[in-house]
Formats: structure tokens, C-alpha cells, sequence
């Protein structure tokens, strides 16, 4: 792997995490993410401000999660991110946030239902949620990992969000949407309920996400 190709992906990942704090998904230094490299990853500093984290201050791990570069601590979270690179060879890219809507719904253990289209973006027809275990945790990476069961999205009990991508770009859009479905899915309950899509109706969405390179995960 190249050492330019390293430089942007560390340039990415700093855009990547002010774009969450820009968007209101990032509250504090709670978020992380991190980018596939080699046979380990870069990823995000532990307990540092999102407007200080510089490509120098990213950390890079190895495939057994040793430092190989960085003067920080990784993010508590690293083992996540590590074990979902070690047994998801389609993925390039994680993102973890702590989005607002995704965070009430995690913490009143709710799964997001087939309410809209844009479900789908998570490469299943409900975004599931993952049991409950101490965050940074291999406890945690594990029930993530299951749950997620091949798609590219789950909520987090009683924590947040994580998604992932063929690359940085693709994670950060599908936590958004993601984010945007916990939105609507909170606002229907207000008023009665969401109308669902039948498991025929998502197949065919994920047809048309075939069809269109802007869907396509």
C-alpha cells in the first residue's frame, strides 16, 4: 500500500469526522471512524475533539490491533472496527456516531422497520439492533458483528449508530440516511404509527438499487 494512498486516507477520515460533527452527528468526542489499510486499519484518536484531530493524529493498527503508527490512544472502539475488517472482507470503511434520532431509538430498543425505501440503504429490509453490551468492548464487537449479519447498518442498544462501506464517502452516506430514517420513523410514532412496505415492496427496491449506481453498495 502506498504511502500516498495512506496520506489520503487519513485526509479522508479527518474530513469524514467534521462532516458528522458538521451535521449534528457527532456530538462531543463520542463518534468514530476508520478506513481499511493494508491488512490493518487507520482509525480515529481516543477522547479527541473533532476539530483536533489532524491526519498526523490518526492511529494505525495492525490486523492483531497493535499500534503500528500514532502517538494517541485508538478509539475505545477499535476492537469493533478491527473485528468487522477481520470478518468482512467486502468492507473498506466504518463509520460510528451517536446521531441523535438513531441514539433514541437505540435506547428505547427499537429496530427501524420498513417504513420507507431508504431502509434499504443498510442492505436489509429492517435496520436491527444490536444487544447491549459496554461500549469498547469485544463483547460489543461480537454482538455487533451478528447482528449485522452481512448488511451495512445497525442501531446499538442504549448507544448509537455504525455503518459500513466500500469507502469513507459511502459509510458517512449511509449513517446519514440512516439518521434520516431514525427521524421519520420517530416522527410517524407520534402520530399513530408508520405504514410498512411488505417484504415484496423491498425486494423490489433492492432491484431498483441494482438498476442505479447511486444505490449500489
Amino acid at each position: 500500500m502506498s504511502d500516498q494512498h495512506e496520506h489520503a486516507l487519513r485526509a479522508k477520515l479527518v474530513s469524514v469526522m467534521r462532516h458528522m460533527t458538521e451535521r449534528g452527528m457527532n456530538p462531543g468526542t463520542s463518534g468514530n471512524a476508520s478506513a481499511r489499510l493494508s491488512e490493518g486499519l487507520l482509525i480515529t484518536p481516543s477522547g479527541v475533539a473533532t476539530d483536533q484531530i489532524t491526519p498526523e493524529s490518526l492511529v494505525r493498527l495492525d490486523s492483531n490491533g497493535h499500534v503500528i503508527s500514532g502517538n494517541l490512544k485508538p478509539s475505545s472502539e477499535w476492537q469493533m472496527h478491527l473485528a468487522i475488517y477481520m470478518r468482512r472482507p467486502d468492507v473498506q470503511a466504518v463509520v460510528h456516531c451517536h446521531s441523535r434520532y438513531a441514539t433514541i431509538l437505540a435506547c428505547s430498543g427499537r429496530t427501524i422497520p420498513s417504513l420507507h425505501y431508504m431502509v434499504g440503504v443498510s442492505g436489509k429490509t429492517t435496520i436491527p439492533l444490536a444487544p447491549y453490551a459496554v461500549f469498547g468492548s469485544q463483547a460489543l464487537a461480537d454482538k455487533v458483528i451478528a447482528t449485522l449479519d452481512g448488511g451495512l447498518a445497525c442501531l446499538m442498544s442504549n448507544h448509537g449508530l455504525i455503518t459500513l462501506g466500500r469507502d469513507l464517502d459511502r459509510a458517512m452516506v449511509i449513517a446519514e440516511q440512516v439518521e434520516e430514517q431514525a427521524a421519520v420513523y420517530w416522527g410517524t410514532l407520534m402520530i399513530g404509527g408508520p405504514t410498512l412496505l411488505s417484504p415484496d415492496q423491498m425486494e423490489e427496491v433492492f432491484e431498483q438499487f441494482k438498476a442505479h449506481r447511486g444505490y449500489r453498495q
